[in-house]
């Protein structure tokens, strides 16, 4: 799958992965390799991800994800740290 996390400033991140979880405003959830369609507000927390080097985890101030084909697209408010 292809993940891609984007603040109003700047592109954060951009790549491969094979599972994402979010901190969903109603609770956390996980995607993986052929997900639903899915739009879903985020709140403030760790969007964590398996790349081929490991596990990575970005810390956002809430925003949107949308899934689509295999295609992750984070609109985040801001990344913290």
């Amino acid at each position: 799958m292809q993940l891609e996390i984007v603040t109003p400033e700047k592109k954060v991140f951009q790549g491969e992965v094979s599972e994402a979880s979010f901190p969903g405003a109603d609770g956390s959830f996980q995607v993986l390799n052929n997900h639903a369609p899915i739009v879903s507000a985020l709140a403030n927390g760790a969007v964590s991800f398996t790349t081929p080097s490991g596990k990575q985890a970005i810390l956002i101030d809430g925003g949107v994800v949308e899934v689509k084909d295999n295609v992750i697209v984070v609109l985040a408010e801001k990344v913290i740290g």
